[in-house]
């Protein structure tokens, strides 16, 4: 007796509730269509909710969508859920079977998922973890080394502004206008200015990037012309290409260029002008075609009016303008930026440590004035400090604990004076503290005479 399709309906809803085993079973467009229970509760959700939806909206970093769109399979694959996305914190990886669904014409109808719960005993947990980190490590060092260290798709963040001046960057990419991007350091100007270059008509040619704030006064316009053999005591012999040279057809970088000293700005903004350079020595010009991607974290527009950079220069450099976020802005990244890097860390030394729920209160409250650049120095710090598998609050920078503990201070006397008062006295605290008590040294450090310490220490009551 042959069973109609509505047989194999009940059937395979059995079988679903047998197995040990999650499934899920999404549609040509990733929207999903059943979902049995045990995966259900492992992902902290109801089947009314999933059903109907996007998987991206439950998973939001499955693969299930490019499974359905470019027709494949995988089969033993480590995937780890965002975090947030799962019932239990701790319990956020699986293995996962994955395939796409064709009919006897070859068309994809459907894509299943299926994920393994016997797997998650403590030692084969620890063991896919390490496997997993270790693999996504690599994973990303290829694709930086791929993709010239950066590209759009690699770039951290789900900030709300962050991928709207993204989604400007990739259109801007497309065009050969020169860019300007703007922003305090360390928030990942040059990642930008690297990821224009890789999605541009130009990114099989070179992109050559120059720190204007990095070269001394007389030695930048050599390094951005270049000079003929002779044309000064210690020039090389046959002389050297400069910067502009060097990315013929490709991009040049110029980094801080509100640092460039003025006389040079009038001999790039004839480059700019006029598309050929000249070296030092030299008699005739070379003809060149770069494109321009400047970068600085000062205001180049109020420079303009106090006459430290040119006008002319200006206009010609910000034809489009990027201004990244800073990095106390993108609080929803700060987690996300700070799990990459520990998980670069524990890939690179072979080790499990995490992040306590007290330090990520800390990282997101904390102000950031050095940004992303700043946040990797205090993962790689806390890391190496901590004692334990986890990152704990005394692992942490004394500023940026004594940052929290001021801006969390849930006084309802807000005065300047009070607030002032209470910021010294953690400053001291955690001075006497480095200092192991020393009164001689911790005057010292804060700037002070040590009988200046000594009525502070008895105003504020400081016991030690």
């Amino acid at each position: 007796m042959k069973l109609g399709n509505e047989k194999y309906k009940y059937i395979f809803d059995e079988i679903l509730k047998m197995t040990d085993d999650g499934f899920i079973v999404v549609d040509e467009d990733g929207i999903i269509v059943d979902i049995n229970n045990q995966y259900c509760d492992f992902l902290g959700r109801t089947k009314e909710e999933a059903i109907g939806s996007s998987i991206l909206n439950i998973i939001s970093n499955s693969k299930m969508v490019d499974i359905v769109n470019k027709k494949y399979h995988e089969f033993g694959m480590i995937h780890k859920f965002c975090k947030g996305e799962t019932k239990e914190v701790e319990n956020d990886f699986l293995l996962v079977n994955r395939s796409c669904v064709t009919d006897e014409k070859g068309k994809v109808i459907a894509g299943v998922a299926q994920v393994k719960f016997r797997l998650q005993t403590l030692d084969s947990a620890q063991k896919l973890m390490r496997e997993y980190s270790e693999l996504q490590y690599y994973k990303e060092e290829y694709n930086k080394i791929r993709s010239n260290s950066h590209s759009f798709d690699v770039m951290i963040g789900k900030n709300k502004n962050f991928i709207s001046i993204k989604k400007r960057a990739m259109k801007f990419a497309k065009t050969d206008f020169p860019i300007l991007i703007t922003g305090e350091t360390g928030t990942g100007k040059e990642v930008f200015a690297q990821s224009i270059h890789k999605n541009s008509i130009r990114q099989n040619k070179p992109m050559i990037s120059i720190n204007c704030a990095a070269i001394p006064h007389d030695l930048i316009e050599s390094e951005l012309f270049g000079y003929e053999e002779g044309s000064f005591t210690g020039a090389k012999k046959g002389g050297k290409p400069g910067k502009f040279e060097l990315a013929n057809e490709g991009t040049i970088f110029l980094d801080e260029i509100g640092d460039m000293p003025y006389d040079m700005q009038s001999k790039l903004l004839r480059v700019l002008q006029e598309n050929e350079v000249e070296k030092i020595g030299a008699t005739k010009t070379i003809p060149i075609d770069v494109r321009v991607i400047a970068a600085t974290r000062q205001n180049l527009n109020e420079m303009v009016l106090n006459g430290t950079f040119r006008e002319d220069l200006y206009y010609r450099l910000n034809v489009v303008n990027i201004e990244v976020t800073p990095l106390r802005e993108r609080k929803d990244d700060i987690v996300l930026f700070a799990d990459y890097f520990l998980r670069s860390l524990n890939c690179r030394y072979k080790t499990l440590i995490s992040i306590s729920d007290e330090v990520v209160k800390c990282l997101i409250n904390y102000n950031w004035p050095g940004n992303i650049r700043e946040l990797e120095n205090v993962i790689k710090s806390a890391y190496a400090s901590c004692e334990d598998l986890v990152i704990q609050v005394n692992d942490l920078p004394s500023k940026m604990i004594s940052y929290t503990k001021f801006k969390n201070e849930d006084s309802p006397d807000k005065k300047l004076k009070t607030l002032v008062n209470k910021y010294e006295l953690l400053l001291i605290k955690e001075a006497l503290k480095r200092n192991n008590n020393n009164i001689q040294l911790t005057a010292s450090e804060l700037g002070i005479h040590r009988s200046l310490l000594y009525k502070k220490v008895e105003k504020y009551g400081i016991i030690f």
